[in-house]
């Protein structure tokens, strides 16, 4: 074992390395298993111990790639496992073509067995498919968080950057891996520590289930006005129920006219137009990640009429929303 100049000193005693099954699935997102697996790696090494062991399974045994198309090696197929191991299912790009009938029944069984099994970036999904997160609370990373209320209503999806719910753990993708693991050594093996293996990481800012994983409204638009920032929460919060720019402006302590200079200024559009945008954007999503009916898709966005909802989509994205279907169709494997 690499033997660093720093090091904690850890009461071990009597203990087994915990032991992790990282199992890959197709176009896994290489940042959110790197970023787990270097955390062990190096608690390991500050420890001077191997507090952690791990191996990566994939189905069939077989190499998987990453959505950067990197291949990796795996070291097992879906095999039994000890009751105390912990499986981490690392998801990426179409993770919902990715999570195949085998994964579901190995994680089924094992969950069965009493197995810790986790779920890194878009790997809820898979977990969610297997019906392990039914009445847990969960997280998935943002852009997923619409196909996925819409999937599993039995599962309470939070905005979180990680959640651990039991023996079931969920982050959000991209370097919130790091944060759960930092939870895991800290609850292990103390505070002191998981914040050795962060400044390890230069990771300055750690994070708990607490935190929320996309930017605040004023960082994501550019922009720091108050009144701006409410409107848009409230428009993300009522996509489905869209609320007039009256009652929104209303709501502020605005006039309409206000509130029409207020978008012009700052996002260079009415407040109409942005609203449109983000119920085709969360259309959009729900038409390449799920299996949702047009119709349904429509009504889920606040449109009344499927043909309106077409008009629309055809004007911003110049295609209909049935043919972006049929090209989402013909990428995914037979």
């Amino acid at each position: 074992m690499e033997v660093s100049r720093y090091s904690v000193d850890v009461d071990t005693a009597g203990d087994k390395p915990r032991h992790f099954v990282f199992l890959l699935l197709d176009n896994f997102t290489l940042l959110s298993f790197a970023s787990a697996i270097e955390s062990l790696r190096i608690a390991n090494r500050l420890a001077r111990t191997q507090l952690y062991s791990w191996v990566i399974a994939g189905e069939g045994g077989e190499p998987v790639s990453s959505s950067v198309g990197t291949v990796f090696q795996t070291d097992s197929d879906l095999d039994e496992l000890n009751r105390d191991d912990t499986v981490l299912v690392c998801g990426g790009i179409d993770v919902s073509g990715a999570t195949t009938k085998r994964v579901v029944n190995w994680l089924r069984r094992e969950a069965r067995r009493g197995v810790t099994i986790g779920g890194l970036c878009t790997a809820g999904h898979t977990l969610a498919r297997a019906g392990l997160l039914d009445g847990k609370r969960a997280t998935i990373h943002w852009e997923n968080q619409d196909s996925f209320a819409e999937e599993f209503e039995e599962v309470t999806l939070t905005k979180s950057v990680f959640v651990i719910d039991g023996n079931r753990y969920t982050t959000a993708g991209g370097t919130s891996s790091i944060d759960l693991m930092l939870k895991l050594i800290a609850d292990e093996h103390g505070e002191t520590l998981a914040s050795a293996v962060a400044d390890q990481l230069i990771y300055s800012s750690i994070r708990t289930d607490q935190d929320i994983q996309r930017l605040s409204v004023p960082t994501r638009i550019g922009v720091r006005h108050p009144k701006l920032s409410t409107v848009i929460q409230m428009m993300e919060s009522h996509i489905e129920d869209p609320i007039s720019p009256a009652i929104l402006a209303r709501d502020v302590g605005m006039s309409t006219r206000q509130l029409e200079r207020l978008f012009r200024r700052y996002l260079n559009r009415s407040p109409k137009r942005y609203y449109m945008e983000l119920r085709l954007q969360k259309a959009r999503n729900l038409l390449m990640q799920t299996d949702m009916s047009v119709i349904n898709v429509a009504l889920a966005c606040g449109f009344a009429s499927p043909s309106h909802f077409s008009k629309c989509y055809r004007a911003h994205y110049e295609t209909t929303p049935y043919r972006e279907r049929g090209i989402q169709a013909s990428r995914l494997p037979s």
